[in-house]
């Protein structure tokens, strides 16, 4: 097991992470493995609480995260190449949009807080919100929006 780097984040451009550092900016949120929908007219992207089927609503993880391009196709993988192609439905808060765009990490950011959870205890994840994809017709997905701000 190697260690992380003091502060990583504030002194290594993302193209220079460790896969160990990469993984950890990530917060724990989920909101980027929920169902989303683009409007092609307006570009607008608009968040549901339908979770992508690999979701474990109760702990924001990945139940295959490893192998989730073999079960979801469509799963993007994240990396710093492909961060500013799909950044924009990325939520607001997310570690590797705000430091793509030279922001700080908010004060929440497990990071800064040495507590996994105080991305759920400051609200900021969605924990117990979500719905399983097989449970909602696709057509009804616009009946399942939330508050998100990509």
């Amino acid at each position: 097991m190697t260690t992380l780097r003091p502060r990583f984040w504030e002194t290594v451009p993302l193209n220079k992470l460790t896969q160990q550092e990469w993984e950890a900016l990530c917060d724990g949120c989920g909101k980027c493995c929920l169902n989303k929908l683009e409007y092609e007219d307006t570009g607008e992207v608009a968040y549901t609480r339908i979770a992508c089927r690999l979701l474990d609503g109760d702990t924001c993880q990945c139940r295959d995260y490893p192998n989730r391009k073999l079960h979801v196709p469509e799963c993007v993988v994240l990396t710093p190449k492909t961060l500013p192609k799909i950044a924009y439905w990325m939520p607001a808060t997310c570690a590797y949009k705000l430091l793509w765009q030279k922001k700080k990490l908010p004060s929440w950011h497990p990071l800064l807080t040495g507590d996994p959870e105080s991305t759920h205890t400051s609200g900021n994840g969605i924990k117990g919100i979500t719905i399983p994809e097989g449970s909602v017709p696709e057509d009804d997905w616009e009946d399942y929006l939330i508050e998100e701000t990509p």
